[in-house]
Parts: C-alpha cells; sequence; structure tokens
C-alpha cells in the first residue's frame, strides 16, 4: 500500500520550504488568459517528447512483487545533522528527516482511498452519546521492537513509548513546542478541553476526546520514542537532561530504532550512513524486511548542484530533476537511468503580501490589505509564461484551493481572477491607484507603486519567477525589487521580525481541510500575511476561523461540504495568498535497481521502501 507518512504536528503544521514573494500591475491592453482547450494544446506541443522518452507509473494499489535483500543505496542530504534528539530534532528539518528513519508512527493513511489504515497499531472508534465523547482505542502490533546495531537485544515498543511522548513531551509546555494547545478541542461553549491518552496496559491505550471530531485519527497519529531511555532523564534531571541525549557528537550506533535503519556512522561535513534493521516488522511475503537494500549511505553535498553533479557522475542512485536539468536528463538517458514523471505537483509556490499593522505607516501597508489590490495582483500573475519560460511548459495553472487528494475539494470552486490587464486596472482604479502620465502607477496619495518580492536564495525557479512578476509589473507601471534572501532569514522575517513587504512561499499540500491551521486560521504562528492576531483583523478571517471550527466538527460529510466550500470560495475571493502553478515533476533511478515496485506520482511521491538490486 502507497503511504501517506502522517508525522507528529501533521495537523497543526506545514512544512514551510520557501520565503519571497512578488508584486505586479496592470495595462491597458486587456490580456486574456488561455482557455481550457488553449492549454491542453499548448501542453501537448511543449513536453510531449519529454513525457513519451519518460514513464508514467502512478501507483493504483498495486502488489509489491517480494525483492532480494542487498547492495548500498547512494544518496546525497544538503547538510549536517544538528542533533539524534528527538525532542530538538523537531526544530531542524534536516535533523529530524534523519531520526524519522529510526522511528515509527500509528496510522498511514491511503490517499487513492481517501481513508486511514493501520500501521503500529490498529484502531477502532467508540462514540458515547451520553457523555458526547469520543474514544480511539489503539492496539500496537506485538512484532515491533527496539532493537541495537549488531545486537539480538529486543525491548518490546509498547504504549508507554506513545503514552509517554504524548503526555511529557509534546504536553509539557515547558518544552516549548506549543504541543499541549494543539492536544485540546474547543467545546461548544467555547472553552478548550483536553485529549486525553490513557494506557490499558502494554499493548493498548485510549485517546478520549471531549468532543466527536470530524478528524480524530489525523490528530493521533504519533510518532515513537525509546520511553526507557527518555523517561528516565526526565525524572532526574527533567528537560534539560533529555535534550542532552544523543548528541552529534555521540556514537550513533547507541541509538536504538524501531525503523528501518540504525544510524551506523557520522562524519561531519563528508557522509552519515544508515544500515538495514532486519527486525523491522514490515515483511515480504517471503519474510524478508523492508527495505532491501543493506545500507544508505548518505553524502553531506551542501547544495543542489553538488547533488545533481554526483548524479551525472554515476555516484548516487536517484535525483530529483529540477525543471532546468529535465531535458538534458531525459534525453540522455540510454542505459544508465530510468525518468519517471508525474503529473501536476498538489503543492504549489504562492504569492503573499505583507498586511502586519507594524507597517500601517507604510504606503504598501495601504494597498495590500485591500482585497482589490490583491485580486488585482492576480490578475497580472502570467501563469502561461511562469508554465512556458521557467518550466518548460511542463506544468499547468493552479486555480483551485484544495488539492484533488483532499475529500473536499471541488473542481467549480476555483480562483476568478485570472491573468487579465484591463480587469486588473480597473480593480485598481476603484482603490484610487491610477496610471500616471510617466506612465507609472501612483495611489491617491501621490506615492509611486513600488515594492520588494523577496525569494529564496539559491533556488533557480524563484529567480526566473521573480523576473518575470518583475517585468510583467514594469509592464502596468510598477517597479518590483526582487530581494533574494537566506532561506533561514526568510523564516525569520515570515515569523519573527515581519520585515518583509510580497513573498514568494511554498507549504505543504493539504490532504485534510484541518491541516494548517497555523496557516489558516487567524491567531496562527504562521498565518503569513499577519500571524498571531489576538482577535481576528478581519470580518473575513472571522469567518474563516469560524468555518474551520465548524468543519472541524462536523461529521456529517454532505453538512461539512458546504463548510468547506464556503471556506475556500472565501480564500480564493480574498487572495491572501495566491497560487501560482503546478508542476510536472520527474525523477531518475539507475537502472542497476529492479524497478517493478518503483511508483511515482502526486499524491504518495516516490517510494523507495520496495526497491531491489536488479542482479
Amino acid at each position: 500500500m502507497a503511504k501517506l507518512k502522517i508525522k507528529k504536528n501533521a495537523k497543526t503544521f506545514f512544512t514551510l520550504a520557501l520565503g519571497g514573494i512578488v508584486f505586479l500591475l496592470v495595462s491597458c491592453t486587456k490580456t486574456l488568459e488561455m482557455d481550457i482547450a488553449e492549454i491542453e494544446t499548448l501542453q501537448k506541443s511543449v513536453d510531449y517528447d519529454l513525457i513519451r522518452k519518460s514513464v508514467s507509473k502512478p501507483y493504483n494499489n498495486e502488489k509489491y512483487v517480494p525483492g532480494k535483500v542487498g547492495g548500498i543505496w547512494n544518496d546525497t542530504i544538503l547538510d549536517d545533522p544538528k542533533t539524534f534528539n528527538q525532542v530538538l530534532g523537531y526544530t531542524d528539518g534536516q535533523s529530524y528527516g534523519i531520526i524519522w528513519k529510526t522511528v515509527d508512527y500509528l496510522f498511514d493513511y491511503n490517499p487513492i482511498n481517501r481513508e486511514w489504515t493501520s500501521h503500529l497499531a490498529s484502531y477502532t472508534l467508540e462514540e458515547n452519546e451520553e457523555t458526547g465523547t469520543l474514544t480511539v482505542h489503539c492496539k500496537l502490533r506485538d512484532d515491533v521492537f527496539w532493537t541495537y546495531y549488531n545486537s539480538e537485544k529486543k525491548i518490546p515498543v509498547t504504549s508507554d513509548d506513545f503514552i509517554f511522548w504524548y503526555n511529557e513531551i509534546d504536553g509539557d509546555d515547558e518544552a516549548g513546542f506549543g504541543g499541549y494547545e494543539g492536544q485540546c478541542v474547543e467545546m461548544p461553549d467555547g472553552s478548550l478541553s483536553h485529549i486525553d491518552c490513557v494506557k490499558i496496559d502494554d499493548k493498548n491505550f485510549d485517546f478520549i476526546f471531549p468532543r466527536v471530531v470530524a478528524d480524530p485519527i489525523l490528530t493521533v497519529s504519533l510518532s515513537c520514542c525509546p520511553s526507557f531511555i527518555y523517561r528516565p532523564a526526565k525524572e532526574k534531571g527533567g528537560l534539560a537532561a533529555v535534550k542532552k541525549l544523543f548528541s552529534v557528537d555521540c556514537d550513533p550506533k547507541t541509538i536504538p530504532s524501531c525503523g528501518m535503519f540504525y544510524i551506523t556512522e557520522y562524519i561531519p561535513s563528508r557522509r552519515l550512513v544508515f544500515t538495514r534493521n532486519p527486525y523491522y516488522w514490515e515483511k515480504d511475503e517471503n519474510g524478508n524486511s523492508i527495505p532491501y537494500y543493506e545500507q544508505l549511505v548518505c553524502q553531506i553535498v551542501g547544495d543542489q548542484n553538488t547533488d545533481f553533479l554526483l548524479f551525472r557522475q554515476g555516484k548516487t542512485e536517484a535525483t530529483s530533476l529540477r525543471p532546468e536539468e529535465v531535458h538534458d536528463v531525459v534525453n540522455n538517458q540510454k542505459d544508465d537511468y530510468t525518468v519517471f514523471n508525474a503529473e501536476g505537483s498538489m503543492s504549489s509556490y504562492m504569492w503573499t503580501f505583507n498586511q502586519n499593522p507594524v507597517h500601517k505607516d507604510e504606503p504598501f501597508y495601504r494597498w495590500f490589505t485591500k482585497k482589490e489590490f490583491r485580486q488585482a495582483m492576480s490578475c497580472i500573475l502570467n501563469r502561461e509564461r511562469i508554465i512556458n519560460q521557467t518550466y518548460r511548459g511542463l506544468a499547468e495553472p493552479r486555480y483551485f484551493f484544495f488539492p484533488p487528494t483532499n475529500p473536499y475539494y471541488n473542481e467549480k470552486i476555483q480562483l476568478e481572477y485570472r491573468y487579465d490587464f484591463a480587469r486588473a486596472e480597473k480593480l485598481l482604479s476603484s482603490i484610487g491607484i491610477k496610471r500616471g502620465a510617466d506612465g507609472l502607477m501612483y495611489d491617491s496619495d501621490g506615492n509611486p507603486l513600488e515594492f520588494d518580492l523577496s525569494i529564496y536564495s539559491g533556488v533557480t525557479v524563484l529567480s526566473d519567477i521573480g523576473q518575470i512578476i518583475s517585468d510583467e509589473a514594469a509592464k502596468m507601471g510598477i517597479k518590483i525589487n526582487v530581494r533574494q534572501v537566506d532561506f533561514q532569514k526568510g523564516v525569520e522575517s515570515l515569523m519573527s521580525t515581519f520585515d518583509w513587504q510580497s513573498f514568494i512561499v511554498l507549504f505543504g499540500s493539504a490532504s485534510f481541510p484541518t491541516q494548517g491551521p497555523n496557516v489558516w486560521l487567524s491567531n496562527g504562528n504562521l498565518h503569513v500575511w499577519y500571524p498571531l492576531q489576538k482577535e481576528p483583523a478581519t470580518e473575513w478571517e472571522a469567518r474563516i476561523d469560524e468555518l474551520y471550527a465548524k468543519g472541524s466538527y462536523t461529521i456529517d460529510h454532505v453538512e461539512a461540504k458546504k463548510i468547506w466550500d464556503e471556506y475556500q470560495s472565501i480564500i480564493l475571493e480574498q487572495c491572501p495568498v495566491i497560487y501560482l502553478v503546478r508542476p510536472r515533476t520527474f525523477y531518475a533511478i539507475r537502472n542497476r535497481w529492479n524497478l517493478e515496485n518503483v511508483y511515482y506520482d502526486n499524491r504518495v511521491g516516490i517510494n523507495k521502501d520496495w526497491i531491489f538490486l536488479d542482479k
């Protein structure tokens, strides 16, 4: 089964991938966006050859064929880990991705069937009509163990491994995760009540919700920790002692694993080595644990260009192709590797504008806080030019809010404000922004329309997009200053200093309508255009908060659909963020590997867990 691995905080956190965005305006000439037929014709003429020469193989719940154990998978990571500690790893994506290979999680989500399935645990739901509560009964597998590299010692994974983490780490406000609040639901009277995690026995435990919610499994699909290590540390020395565990200076072979791998070597700035866990519970029909390759060796490369160079030199097994690499790699496959393709991704870059009142005295604040201005920006966004120049025609416009994998995706709810200069100028005129005799745009106070567009440095695609937006804006008499920022500086700007004007950002795709409350709710810390609002700043944001709350507790799909339809429609009307395009993606894998079990699509990405050597 294909897996969407729902990790800790899946409900409450969208992965922030990029910072930076842009602004645009209008000319007197009306430019109509292509209709669907014209787009399809253009797509075929541009990308047909590259699609024909690559493999389209989406996953549709096929059964994996059994493979053979052996081989080394050579890969890369961009940066050194900062820690091997699960607690500290939550604050660093690179570290957490490494630690994740040694742990496991409770439940799977199948985006094809749109249903939850068992993983480490099975579950049943029990609704108590008398008390109005909902209980998720969890039962752990019997064949899951904590083990150590080169040791036959097996320590069963138990309820304590999840309950300790939920109550003593996530639920400890001193840990600094804000996890306790995420463990609460809002009651009908507006108060918050906690979701309790209660032990039944070593293999059974319950999550007790104080009221019925729409997506309880999304909330409780936790990863585990070796509580037999973390609990004594906390009992003896509190969180300070917990945070001292498993620094990057430790011998990584001392870290237990219940996941697919052990961490067996770390040489700073050079490489990280993982060794297959032969005791991992998920097995093929011959009893072999996955993955099949014996080692995963990751060189620490520092940047994407080096990563690609290593693949071209035959030193790594696979690579995700950037748009500028696709043509060359697809046309030079020969017998060395195979390129897979997937239709438009579920997530996409989006353009957003700073509406934080810390900038209330700035002209751009007065522009950005008017919906007509944001709608006009959407009308001058030339997605077809971005598709053709940046993605070589291998993309499609993004007009919807929820992706097709979301159960409340509605193809009839789409963005109205598309590429149309005449409409953009009319919208701007309605808020007092007009073209002067010199051809430049001015607001009613005589300020010329000029502002910054921040983009994440080192990403070629964003540089191209930024220049396209700036060029289109210049045609409209608007000056856009494209600014490249370091990723960490971008995160700080968005979440703490708020010293940005417009930005291009990328968040993960919402497979569930309740994912990403810290982005879409007005009090969210990543409500990018104006985070951490004490009260909703606008009527429409207050309505979004209200709809989110109603939808979170509405079980009936028909009734919930009405709520989420309105939710999507408001965001697409108000344009606090403007989605750009959905690129087709490409992934290349060496032919020395048997590719029968390799599937690639925009719902589950690439799953290498079942790949094995061909010879």
